[in-house]
C-alpha cells in the first residue's frame, strides 16, 4: 500500500438483529486501492505498519502495531496498542472503545468509518457508490461530481437566464502547514475547513473539494455581488476559527476567487477559468482576501 492517505470503512452485521455478526469487512474509500474490500476474521485484527499486522497500513504516523479491532459477543471494540500518535474516534483520543454505527476512526493519516448493517453486500455497494461522488477525507463532493453539477447549473442558467456564481478557494501556504506540523495536521485542517464551510452555506449551494487544498462552491440564484459577500463571510469565519492539532494551534487563512455566469461566458470551463484567475489574483495581492 502506498504512503498516501487512506480512508477505510468498517461494515459489520448488526449484532442486535436475529442474524449474529459472523464477519465484518473494511472498504478502502480513499487512497491508492480505492474500492478494495478486506474481510475481517473472527480473531483480533491488528492494524499497523508491520508486515505481520492483519491490516497493514504502510503510512506515515502509523505504529508497527497501532491498534486492534476485537470482536465480542456484543459487537466490535477498538483498542489502542500504546501507539506513538494515538488512535482517535470522532476526533477524540481513545484507549478502548466499543464502536457504534457511523463512528469515524483515525489512525495516523488513515481514516476509517464504522458502519453497521443487516446486509454487508448492500452496504458495500452503497459505499462504492459514495466513492463516485464524495471525497473521503472531507466528505464533500469530489471533483468529478462537481464538474457534472457545474455543467448542469451552467446549462440551466443559460436556458432560463438565471444568475449563479462560482467561488474557488484554497488554503494559504498549505505546504508550510504540512512541513511545519506534518501531513496529519494538514489533513485535520482540510477536514475542519470543509466542515466549517459546509455549515455556513445554504442548503442548495454545492461545496466540493476539487484538488489537494482547493475547494469550490456553486451558488445558484446568486449574483457576483452575492458570491463576493458569501466568500468574504467564509474567509472571515476561517480566519477567526481556532484550528488545533495535538494541542498545537495552527493559523489558517484562505484566498477566494469569484466569477459570475453571464450569457457572454462561453462555457462552464470559461467560468471556472475566470474564478481561477481571480483566485491567483488574490494570492498575488497578499492572500487571505477575496477577488
Amino acid at each position: 500500500m502506498s504512503r498516501e492517505s487512506t480512508v477505510l470503512t468498517a461494515v459489520q452485521l448488526d449484532p442486535t438483529s436475529d442474524e449474529r455478526p459472523d464477519h465484518a469487512c473494511l472498504v478502502v474509500i480513499f487512497g491508492a486501492e480505492i474500492g478494495k474490500r478486506i474481510e475481517l476474521a473472527r480473531e483480533d485484527v491488528v492494524i499497523g505498519r508491520a508486515n505481520t499486522a492483519e491490516l497493514q497500513l504502510d503510512i506515515d504516523n502509523v505504529s508497527r502495531s497501532h491498534a486492534v479491532i476485537r470482536r465480542t459477543a456484543r459487537g466490535y471494540v477498538l483498542r489502542d496498542l500504546d501507539s506513538t500518535n494515538g488512535t482517535y474516534v470522532n476526533d477524540q483520543p481513545i484507549r478502548e472503545r466499543a464502536l457504534s454505527d457511523g463512528d469515524q476512526i483515525r489512525i495516523g493519516r488513515s481514516m476509517l468509518k464504522f458502519l453497521t448493517s443487516n446486509n454487508v453486500e448492500a452496504q458495500y455497494h452503497e459505499e462504492i457508490y459514495r466513492l463516485m461522488t464524495l471525497d473521503g477525507l472531507t466528505q464533500l463532493y469530489n471533483r468529478r461530481f462537481f464538474q457534472e453539477a457545474l455543467e448542469r447549473e451552467f446549462a440551466r442558467s443559460h436556458r432560463y437566464r438565471h444568475p449563479f456564481a462560482l467561488a474557488l478557494f484554497d488554503v494559504d501556504h498549505f505546504k508550510r502547514i504540512n512541513d511545519s506540523h506534518g501531513h496529519q495536521a494538514g489533513d485535520t485542517v482540510l477536514a475542519h475547513v470543509a466542515s466549517l464551510v459546509q455549515a455556513k452555506v445554504r442548503t442548495n449551494d454545492l461545496v466540493a473539494r476539487i484538488g489537494g487544498e482547493e475547494f469550490a462552491v456553486i451558488l445558484p440564484e446568486t449574483t457576483r455581488a452575492g458570491g463576493i459577500q458569501l466568500a468574504e463571510k467564509l474567509r472571515r469565519a476561517i480566519e477567526l476559527e481556532r484550528f488545533m492539532h495535538d494541542g498545537c494551534p495552527i493559523p489558517v487563512t484562505v484566498s477566494f476567487g469569484v466569477s459570475e455566469f453571464s450569457r457572454s461566458v462561453a462555457s462552464s470551463e470559461a467560468l471556472m477559468k475566470a474564478a481561477d484567475d481571480r483566485l491567483y489574483q488574490a494570492k498575488r495581492a497578499g492572500r487571505n482576501r477575496v477577488c
